[in-house]
């Protein structure tokens, strides 16, 4: 977080698509696309539980040295970061924050992102690959110049 009142999220699965993420953080604008190296894009579960609100893996990440992940930085702000980490179920244990660095056109930024706790791999739903395929095809249709 910084002294100026907001911070930089950085997203990789359904928060990609920006109608969905503000829907509970009205604060959150695209700032670029940025890649996380030495991750790995995964989809999974929460340790044993089944009855996920998407009816399928989500999104997470782990590390991986040799690959990257690529996705989008969000700047929002900072009295959003509660509804977040909500959002993210980290009250609930399901997913951990992290300080990322996320290389950009610009130069590196550091951001917020969240990372599975007990993760189990399993297949996304239809309506979650929906939802994440589309992002990612309208993120490419914009320019992607940072900010």
């Amino acid at each position: 977080l910084s002294e100026t009142g907001y911070f930089m999220y950085f997203a990789f699965g359904s928060n990609l698509l920006k109608e969905r993420l503000q829907l509970k953080n009205p604060s959150a604008v695209f700032h670029c696309v940025g890649r996380l190296k030495g991750y790995a894009l995964k989809f999974g579960l929460w340790g044993d539980y089944v009855d996920c609100r998407w009816h399928g893996g989500v999104a997470t990440i782990e590390e991986s040295p040799d690959e990257d992940v690529w996705g989008v930085v969000w700047k929002m702000g900072e009295d959003n970061l509660t509804s977040l980490d909500k959002q993210e179920e980290v009250d609930k244990g399901v997913y951990s924050p992290l300080e990322v660095k996320v290389e950009t056109e610009t130069g590196p930024i550091f951001c917020r992102t969240y990372k599975m706790n007990k993760f189990r791999p399993h297949l996304p739903s239809p309506q979650y690959k929906e939802v994440y395929f589309t992002s990612i095809t309208v993120r490419n249709s914009l320019d992607i110049s940072c900010q």
